[in-house]
């Protein structure tokens, strides 16, 4: 049995992560903005609790006592909050004594088979440019950081419908057409966090 802090537990890649965890018999510490909002697993072995990934004193407070975290916390407006997200993770997390991070990305920030980003190709929608910028500059702080981590998004997109198969392949490179159910994807966050295989990487899955 594992302990996980897991930030952002209240989105629907958090939620499932959380059930994961719990499906796996480990303890697990779902980390929200508003607790009165959470909708996710709770009872016995979740602890539910406020908290502001952004900030790196909380992190590190929300972290102790943990083996790995996983960082599923988004904003649709981003600005600056994944890259002070990604800040407040490197400096807390070592702090709290948690040397591993597994966290959530966007398949727009992998290359297509020819090597050209995913957001770089004609036709992305220019509406969707800012919030996948953001998310590129908190996987640039991830890159200079020390810590042991793993950035982990669909190789296309998640099937938002779909069921949790227990089974998932690692891409080489992005996939517009490839989808993942968000139950499988937490198959991934998971086995990143018990038993790391890969380090310092945007690892691509379906």
């Amino acid at each position: 049995m594992g302990d996980f802090v897991i930030f952002g537990a209240g989105g629907r890649a958090g939620r499932t992560a959380v059930a994961e965890a719990r499906r796996r018999g480990h303890r697990v510490t779902a980390v929200v903005r508003d607790p009165s909002r959470y909708a996710g697993p709770s009872g016995d072995g979740v602890r539910v609790a406020a908290g502001d990934v952004t900030d790196a004193a909380a992190v590190a407070a929300l972290a102790a006592g943990h083996d790995a975290a996983i960082n599923a916390a988004a904003v649709l407006e981003p600005d600056t909050f994944f890259a002070d997200a990604a800040h407040a993770l490197v400096r807390g997390l070592p702090k709290a004594g948690v040397g591993r991070l597994v966290a959530v990305g966007l398949a727009s920030l992998l290359p297509d088979a020819d090597g050209t980003r995913l957001l770089d190709l004609p036709g992305f929608p220019a509406e969707f440019r800012p919030f996948c910028l953001g998310h590129a500059a908190g996987l640039d702080v991830l890159r200079d950081a020390a810590l042991d981590w793993v950035y982990v998004s669909p190789a296309g997109d998640f099937d938002h419908g779909g069921p949790r198969t227990g089974r998932y392949g690692i891409r080489a490179h992005g996939d517009p057409a490839a989808r993942i159910s968000y139950a499988d994807f937490a198959l991934v966050l998971l086995d990143e966090a018990e038993t790391p295989r890969h380090r310092g990487v945007h690892l691509a899955v379906s």
